[in-house]
């Protein structure tokens, strides 16, 4: 069966480097592709399309189809979400901002999502190849980003601040959870989350890495 493929970009250019990577790294006639340069021709090809893409390639930065609330590529790959929910979806953007990054990591829940500073043909490649196969692909920039905000998040939540502060003070684990109010479980899952986003093994480095980054 032949794989269906949106690429949506406002720039020739970067339409002609990305087929030429598709027809690098897929056999011959086993792929079509349909081209949008904008929010509205990518609403027409999304809307118009008798079969649902397999996978799409979207540029963040995008002019807008306002008769349709489109203002971005995110918007574009939200409305493939909820009227395409197979499609696997590649982001690409120029915005290196922690938030921006964020909300597209949450909201299009992309399968691969890339800055294009760090875009190369050899990371295209990858992408498409990791993503055809049915993987996810986060770029360095991506991954640190999430990361970072995940963290970030976590430390918010009072509970586990308090369960980080309790354990600093050498408190138990059974009075931990006593004074926290929650079971041995609950508060063991919300300190191997906290471990995982600090990248520590330990209780002790555990309290030692949010003390040094400003979290307690």
């Amino acid at each position: 069966m032949s794989v269906k493929i949106l690429l949506v970009d406002d720039h020739p250019l970067t339409v002609g480097a990305y087929r030429q990577v598709l027809q690098d790294n897929l056999p011959e006639n086993s792929y079509t592709t349909a081209i949008a340069n904008n929010a509205e021709q990518a609403y027409h090809a999304i809307a118009g399309s008798s079969t649902d893409f397999n996978i799409a390639i979207i540029d963040h930065g995008l002019p807008a189809y306002e008769p349709q609330n489109l203002k971005s590529g995110l918007d574009i790959a939200m409305m493939l979400r909820q009227r395409m929910p197979e499609c696997r979806i590649i982001m690409i953007t120029a915005h290196t901002e922690m938030l921006i990054l964020y909300d597209i990591y949450k909201l299009a829940k992309p399968e691969g999502f890339v800055i294009k500073s760090e875009l190369t043909p050899q990371m295209l490649s990858q992408v498409i190849t990791t993503v055809t196969e049915g993987d996810n692909y986060r770029s360095p920039m991506v991954q640190n980003c999430i990361k970072e905000i995940w963290k970030k998040e976590l430390m918010v939540d009072d509970i586990n601040r308090q369960i980080l502060f309790f354990l600093s003070k050498g408190y138990k684990m059974k009075e931990v959870e006593d004074m926290v109010f929650l079971s041995g479980s609950a508060v063991q899952k919300r300190i191997a989350s906290m471990k995982k986003a600090f990248e520590v093994s330990s209780d002790g480095s555990l309290v030692k890495e949010a003390v040094k980054q400003g979290f307690l």
